[in-house]
C-alpha cells in the first residue's frame, strides 16, 4: 500500500511518506503509525507557516495548498474542509501537532504503548493535552477518515491508484506497448529507470540489443548509431562498435540504489514555495526515487531547486569508455528491497535476452534492509546468515538463466549504519530548526514508538542495539564474500566489493566537508545526492584497482561516434 501514502504526500504535502514507501517491512503500526506521522507533519507545517508569515492558521492552510500544482489543489483543500476547523481551533489554543492529531483520531494510544510524540511534551504532560484536545474537538462533526482508503477519500484519485497498483507492483514500466520492459516516458518505471526505447511497437528493438543487420537501416539497440558509411558502404555500428565489447549495467538494489530522496524544502516552512513543488508529479511518479541521478545508473544533472549536488555514475563512466553503451542501463532497485524480496519478485523484472542482447555488468547491492525493519523486537526479524545464503544463491541461479554469456556480477557488502546516530542524533531535523525543538534523536524515537522506523536497530539511542545490528550486517556481508569466492556460473562471473560509507565520509571530510552533509536530511537514513556521486568515485576506484576486466575496453572510435552522432539521441 506504499503508493497510497506517496499519493497522500502529493496531495497533502505529507513529508513522512518514506515511512511506508521506503521502509523495508511494513509491520503492524502502533499508535496510529504512518497515518499519525503524516498528520503530525501536515499540522506541523501549517503551524510553522503561520509563524513564518505571521498569519492565521486558516491562511497558513490555504498557503500550504497553494504551493501544490494547480491540478492538486482541490484535493488538498478537500482535506482542509474535513479537518481544518479542528486544526485551527486547537493550534490557536496552543496545543501541539501531536495533540491535534490525537484529536483528529489519526494518532492513538494503544495499551500498553505510551502516547507517541515528535515534539516536547507540553506543560502538564502529553496525556492531559490529548484529553483536553479531544474534548474541544468533540463539538465538531468530524468525519472519521482514518479507516478509509485514501484513494476513495479525495476526488480524482481512484483511477490513479488503480493504475499504479496494477502496473508498478512488478517494478516494470507502466507504459510499454511492445512489452519489452522498456518505455518512452520517464516516470512510472520508465526512462528514469531504464534506457529509452526507440521503437515501442517492436519488442526486438530496445537498449542493450545486439544490432539487427548491424543497424544498417534503423537503430535496433537505441544507442543512436545506425546507417551506413557512404564511403565504404559498411554500417556504422559494425565499423564503430564491433570488437569493442559493448555492455550494459544494472543494479539489483534497494532504496539507496534507487536513490530515495524527499526534498528538505518540502518540510522546511521558511523555504517552502510553489517553485519547490513544480515537479511533484515527476517525483511522485518515480516513487520519490531519483534513479536518473543515482550512483549506478544516473545520467542527468537536474538543476531544480530541490536538488543539491551533481551526478556521477558507473553507467556514465562505462558510456564514456565506450559510447556504444549509450542508453544501456536498468535500475532494478526497489524501496524496501532485501534478499528475500529480491529473490521472489524484484529480480524477475530485469530484462535481458541471453541470445539477442549484449552482456551485462550487474551490481547486487542491498546495503541495509536485511537488518533494518520497524519491529520493536527488530533482531528477531533480521535476515539470518542461513536465510541470506539461500536467497542469494537462488537469485544467482536465476540470473544464470537471464544474463548473456560474458556478463559479470559485483556483490557489495552491507553498510555500517551506526554513522546515522553518530553524526545526526544531536542535530536539528528540518521540522525542528525554526523553534529548536526536534532533533534526529527525537525523530528516531518517534518513529520507533509508532513502529514505522526504517531501521529500528540503527536509528536508536541504544548503543548495544546499534552494535548488534552492525554485527548482523557484518555476518551477512561475510556470507556474500563466501558466495563470491565459491560460486561459479555458466554465463557470468561473481565478484565481491566491500562498501564502507565511513570511507566515503572520511574522504568528504578530508575535502573540507562534514559527515552529516552526506545523509538525507528529511528521513535521516539514506545517502543523499552528494553521497551518491562520491560513492561512484569510491566504487569505480576499487573496481579499477581490483577488477578492471569487468569494465570493458575503451573504444578507440569514441571521437568519431561523437562527431557523427552527437548526443546519440539523448535520453
Amino acid at each position: 500500500m506504499a503508493y497510497k501514502y506517496t499519493l497522500l504526500f502529493v496531495f497533502l504535502a505529507s513529508s513522512l511518506v518514506w515511512m511506508s514507501s521506503a521502509k523495508p517491512t511494513r509491520v503492524g503500526d502502533a499508535n496510529g503509525g504512518t497515518d499519525c506521522a503524516a498528520c503530525t507533519i501536515i499540522v506541523s507545517l501549517v503551524d510553522q507557516l503561520s509563524l513564518v508569515y505571521q498569519e492565521g492558521i486558516d491562511q497558513a492552510m490555504q498557503r500550504l495548498c497553494s504551493y501544490l500544482p494547480g491540478q492538486y489543489q482541490a484535493s488538498c483543500k478537500q482535506f482542509i474542509i474535513i479537518a481544518g476547523p479542528i486544526i485551527i481551533d486547537l493550534l490557536a489554543n496552543g496545543e501541539s501537532p501531536d495533540a491535534v492529531c490525537h484529536a483528529l483520531t489519526f494518532c492513538k494510544t494503544e495499551a500498553p504503548n505510551p502516547p507517541c510524540h515528535l515534539y516536547p511534551e507540553p506543560p502538564g504532560g502529553l496525556e492531559a493535552s490529548i484529553k483536553r484536545s479531544k474534548l474541544r474537538a468533540g463539538k465538531y462533526g468530524f468525519r472519521d477518515i482514518v479507516n478509509s482508503d485514501i484513494c476513495d477519500i479525495l476526488p480524482g484519485l481512484k483511477q490513479i491508484c488503480e493504475i499504479i497498483e496494477g502496473k508498478l507492483n512488478n517494478h516494470e514500466p507502466a507504459v510499454d506497448f511492445d512489452s519489452d520492459s522498456f518505455s518512452t516516458i520517464d516516470i512510472l518505471r520508465g526512462t528514469s529507470w531504464r534506457g529509452k526505447d526507440c521503437n515501442d511497437l517492436d519488442a526486438n528493438i530496445h537498449p542493450g540489443a545486439k544490432p539487427i543487420d548491424w543497424d544498417r537501416y534503423e537503430d535496433s539497440n537505441c544507442n543512436g548509431i545506425y546507417g551506413m558509411d557512404p564511403t565504404t558502404g559498411i554500417p556504422y555500428e559494425k565499423t564503430l562498435c564491433e570488437g569493442t565489447d559493448p555492455m550494459g549495467i544494472t543494479i539489483l538494489g534497494d532504496s539507496a540504489g534507487a536513490h530515495f530522496h524527499i526534498p528538505a524544502e518540502w518540510v522546511t516552512p521558511s523555504k517552502m514555495s510553489a517553485e519547490m513543488f513544480v515537479n511533484v508529479t515527476f517525483i511522485a511518479g518515480n516513487e520519490l526515487d531519483w534513479p536518473s541521478m543515482s550512483s549506478t545508473t544516473g545520467f542527468q544533472n537536474l538543476t531544480w531547486p530541490v536538488v543539491h549536488g551533481w551526478t556521477d555514475s558507473t553507467y556514465l563512466r562505462l558510456r564514456n569508455r565506450n559510447l556504444c553503451n549509450h542508453r544501456d542501463y536498468q535500475n532494478v532497485a526497489v524501496n524496501g528491497g532485501r534478499a528475500s524480496s529480491m529473490n521472489s519478485t524484484i529480480v524477475k523484472s530485469l530484462s535481458r535476452n541471453q541470445e539477442k542482447d549484449y552482456p551485462l555488468l550487474t551490481m547486487y547491492s542491498l546495503i541495509g534492509n536485511d537488518v533494518c525493519n520497524g519491529h520493536p523486537d527488530t533482531i528477531a526479524h533480521m535476515t539470518t546468515p542461513e536465510e541470506m545464503r539461500a536467497s542469494v544463491l537462488d537469485t544467482l541461479k536465476y540470473l544464470d538463466t537471464v544474463l548473456p554469456k560474458g556478463s559479470n556480477l559485483i556483490m557489495t557488502g552491507l553498510a555500517d549504519g551506526r554513522v546515522l546516530w553518530k553524526y545526526l542524533h544531536n542535530r536539528y531535523h528540518p521540522l525542528g530548526v525554526l523553534r529548536g525543538d526536534v532533533t534526529y534523536a527525537d525523530l528516531y524515537q518517534y518513529l520507533t514508538c509508532l513502529q514505522i522506523s526504517p531501521c529500528t536497530g540503527w536509528m536508536s539511542s541504544n548503543e548495544t542495539l546499534r552494535n548488534l545490528t552492525s554485527e548482523r550486517a557484518m555476518n551477512l556481508t561475510k556470507v556474500l564474500q563466501d558466495i563470491a569466492k565459491t560460486a561459479s556460473y555458466k554465463n557470468y562471473k561473481v565478484y565481491f566489493l566491500d562498501y564502507s560509507i565511513q570511507d566515503v565520509m572520511d574522504k568528504w571530510v578530508a575535502e573540507g566537508g562534514h559527515p552529516w552533509e552526506l545523509i538525507e536530511p528529511v528521513d535521516g537514513f539514506h545517502p543523499n545526492q552528494i553521497s551518491q556521486a562520491l560513492t561512484t568515485q569510491y566504487m569505480w576506484a576499487k573496481l579499477m584497482d581490483q577488477y578492471p576486466e569487468v569494465l570493458g575496453k575503451t573504444n578507440p572510435n569514441n571521437a568519431k561516434i561523437k562527431k557523427l552522432f552527437g548526443d546519440q539521441g539523448g535520453y
